[in-house]
């Protein structure tokens, strides 16, 4: 069975975003592969420097995904930072990446030029998420557009290793959806906590009403037809609908009259009316902390056992054993 792995930051309360980038596959995942799927508070570091936020944002991830239906019998689920193999890779790895690969790498650039701060995290992420991938011997990796250069690394990494010491390094393969590659945020930028510009999945209606209404639209007159194509709003509404619901929004668009406020008020009613199910669980896992703990760490043991036989593999091949 192929090993399907993905990771996600807690960099904050989980959004809309996370959800149809990456947490609904992985919970269909969960039916067809081995899936691997963890927590990345490592990677939240470079831009989050507040502990007690990580450690807030780790255990609300780990309980919204629980909530959305990720089950632990089914699926490895675990806190990066339980597995300290990783940081073990992360330096072997480090000794042969070569400074222009990751000097090339554009989310570094992108990142800093919006204003995140520069740290050697930041810069040498790619070599951390290609150890994430690597230890577990992942098959198969899904990646947004924005994350498809890090996968190249990471296969480049693991090509450059087996050439040097050997075939010990699995070279994964990525999958990107092409429709659901990147969520928009409320400004059209990618959603992200980093852009402040998110929907939450589990807020309160009143700050939900906030944020939708808070999405960026044109200045297009309401007597004047409207561009589906190039709107952030109907961008984020085909989230929630059918494809035959979709045509009818499309030609609401195109005729005079439709006012976006009006569109905004729906698209509220139908992300509140999705996520309903799981607000309970959601509540559930919130008052039940230990339980979530036990799960994550019940997690790290299954991920350290798969991670083992090729951690010794690379210490044997390497020099590290003697």
């Amino acid at each position: 069975m192929k090993r399907v792995l993905s990771g996600i930051q807690p960099s904050g309360a989980p959004h809309i975003g996370n959800y149809f980038g990456m947490m609904r596959q992985m919970v269909r995942y969960q039916e067809q592969a081995d899936l691997f799927a963890f927590i990345a508070n490592y990677h939240a570091m470079t831009s989050l420097e507040d502990g007690g936020a990580l450690a807030r944002g780790t255990f609300d991830v780990a309980a919204a995904f629980l909530a959305l239906g990720l089950d632990p019998d089914k699926a490895t689920f675990w806190v990066q930072s339980d597995v300290p193999e990783v940081q073990e890779l992360t330096w072997v790895l480090s000794t042969i990446a070569p400074m222009g690969l990751l000097e090339r790498c554009h989310s570094y650039k992108d990142k800093v030029a919006k204003g995140i701060q520069p740290n050697h995290g930041l810069f040498a992420y790619p070599v951390l998420m290609a150890a994430d991938i690597l230890l577990y011997g992942a098959h198969v990796v899904p990646v947004g557009k924005d994350q498809k250069q890090y996968l190249e690394v990471t296969r480049d990494l693991a090509v450059k290793f087996n050439h040097l010491y050997g075939d010990v390094l699995v070279v994964p393969e990525p999958e990107i959806d092409e429709d659901l590659a990147v969520i928009p945020g409320t400004d059209g930028q990618k959603m992200s906590k980093s852009y402040g510009n998110t929907i939450d999945i589990f807020t309160t209606k009143k700050m939900l009403k906030k944020a939708v209404m808070s999405i960026v639209t044109d200045a297009t007159p309401i007597e004047e037809p409207k561009d589906p194509d190039r709107c952030n709003l109907f961008a984020l509404y085909r989230l929630f609908t059918t494809p035959d619901e979709l045509a009818a929004l499309r030609e609401r668009y195109l005729a005079p009259g439709m006012k976006y406020s009006d569109v905004k008020k729906e698209l509220v009613e139908r992300i509140w009316t999705f996520f309903g199910p799981h607000r309970d669980r959601y509540q559930w896992f919130q008052d039940h902390p230990d339980d979530v703990r036990d799960i994550l760490r019940a997690g790290a043991t299954k991920a350290r056992a798969a991670a083992a036989p090729i951690l010794d593999a690379v210490r044997s091949r390497t020099g590290l054993v003697y």
